[in-house]
């Protein structure tokens, strides 16, 4: 229970309207009646951010049904099968997603001053963990969502391992800058906020400039944080890699309100975040994985070493494979959706290649089965030399290859459009400089298409279809025709 003072301090602020901690707790234990009620056993959620995603998320905790969080950019398709995989009974939705199920019995409800319409769906429960609060899909390297089962103990384990590491930086405001259905927003910037007694700034990302999966407006973004003045913020690379190349463009700075911008999804890299802090960005790397409950290791003032994901934090333990594999024990999963593992394992392997080094910093080298063997037998993760290759102002992807090859090639998407031959070539100059011979980029093509899922190339979650990339630009690469 919260004291008057703490039932009294704002808890989430939309930009119109705030709610306190004692508003916030009255629209949950509403809608948590609601849900039990009506017999709800799998809740889902397909909202944009706001305060009723918010509260639809701590009124199935404390109803103590599942909540399955859907991505927005998620794909009719997506939808359907994490539904139906999920044996989702009732879903929230605006009324004009909601009409996608004509068939489907609906009521209107308002949450936090949202109209939305809740549906009853006739779904079969799947084999499912015991203890599973919350099912978190990924897209993966697939277009089928695997649906990660969590307990609500190892949620909170991490959102108080963040809590205590956090401490010292005093953060009471938090923009939330990625979609809640992502589980890094919904852990470290929602779940440790709010159990901080922080405020959450819970603005539609769209306001934020974000659209989709992949679209970022850098200028939109900027003018919001200038204009609510948070305390941390967490980004992806590709989202820090373009508002560092506005902030520099337009000589502008980040405001001095920001102590913490976390960043995670992918590798992010020394140059890109010695750019941004030279900006006023201050750029902090971590790492974390779904099935670990979301972030695993960071870097924080006064523990900080550029191009590593930082020390674990309170809550977390690391170790290392005998090839190199990171494994991660604590607060674990239970299991994937459908495919329960009794008992949950102590240590997971996360398909990560790393090393930890003497003051106990993490670095990722890649992905295991990524891994590329050259035709001089020399193993090569091309995550790493993605990187290098990002780490260049031109660059905004990268995909390499050259399994097999006496070389590697790479098809490139460049920041700007009308970037010419001769500014990617200086930026694979640039990043060869930096890597050992073995590992240089010897041919690169221009992508014909850029890497998201309306393209092909990538997931809906931006991550790259390596299979896709190669099989489009074979001829532009030189690789004989499969």
């Amino acid at each position: 229970m919260r004291n008057d003072a703490e039932a009294g301090t704002v808890a989430l602020d939309d930009g119109q309207r705030r709610w306190t901690y004692a508003e916030l707790d009255k629209e949950e234990a509403r809608l948590a009646g609601r849900l039990q009620a009506q017999g709800t056993r799998v809740f889902a959620t397909l909202l944009d951010n706001s305060p009723a995603w918010v509260i639809a998320d701590l009124a199935a905790t404390r109803a103590g049904v599942v909540h399955v969080p859907l991505p927005v950019f998620f794909s009719p398709e997506q939808i359907s099968h994490a539904l139906g995989a999920a044996g989702v009974d009732t879903l929230l939705a605006l009324p004009a997603i909601a009409a996608r199920w004509p068939q489907a019995p609906t009521s209107e409800c308002t949450i936090a001053g949202q109209p939305l319409s809740m549906l009853r769906l006739s779904a079969a429960a799947p084999p499912m963990p015991e203890r599973t609060a919350k099912i978190t899909f990924t897209s993966g390297t697939t277009g089928a969502p695997k649906g990660v089962c969590l307990d609500a103990e190892a949620m909170r384990e991490v959102a108080r391992g963040l809590v205590q590491a956090m401490e010292p930086l005093d953060i009471r405001r938090h923009l939330c800058a990625l979609p809640f259905a992502v589980l890094l927003e919904n852990i470290a910037g929602l779940m440790a906020p709010l159990l901080r007694g922080a405020t959450c700034l819970t603005l539609p990302v769209q306001k934020l400039g974000l659209s989709g999966s992949s679209s970022f407006d850098a200028a939109r973004f900027h003018a919001v944080v200038m204009a609510q003045r948070p305390h941390s913020i967490i980004l992806l690379p590709q989202m820090l890699r373009i508002w560092t190349g506005y902030l520099a463009q337009s000589s502008q700075r980040a405001p001095d309100s920001l102590k913490l911008v976390a960043v995670g999804g992918a590798a992010v890299g020394v140059k890109l975040i010695l750019a941004a802090r030279a900006l006023g960005i201050p750029a902090y790397e971590g790492y974390g994985l779904s099935e670990g409950a979301s972030v695993q290791t960071l870097n924080l003032p006064g523990a900080d070493r550029p191009g590593s994901a930082g020390r674990a934090l309170p809550h977390a333990r690391l170790r290392l494979a005998a090839d190199g594999e990171v494994e991660v024990g604590g607060a674990l999963f239970g299991g994937y959706l459908g495919d329960p593992i009794a008992p949950p394992p102590s240590w997971w392997p996360t398909g990560d290649l790393g090393e930890i080094d003497a003051d106990g910093f993490l670095h990722i080298r890649g992905r295991k089965k990524n891994l590329l063997i050259t035709g001089f037998g020399r193993n090569v993760s091309p995550e790493w030399v993605e990187t290098a290759l990002r780490s260049e102002d031109t660059v905004a992807q990268a995909v390499v290859f050259g399994d097999g090859q006496p070389a590697l090639s790479a098809v490139l998407w460049p920041v700007r459009p009308d970037a010419d031959d001769a500014e990617l070539q200086a930026a694979v100059d640039a990043a060869n400089a930096t890597l050992p011979d073995y590992a240089r980029v010897s041919r690169w093509a221009r992508a014909r298409a850029d890497f998201n899922s309306e393209s092909g190339l990538a997931t809906a979650n931006g991550r790259p279809q390596r299979a896709a990339i190669l099989q489009r630009h074979m001829d532009a690469l030189g690789f004989p025709a499969t």
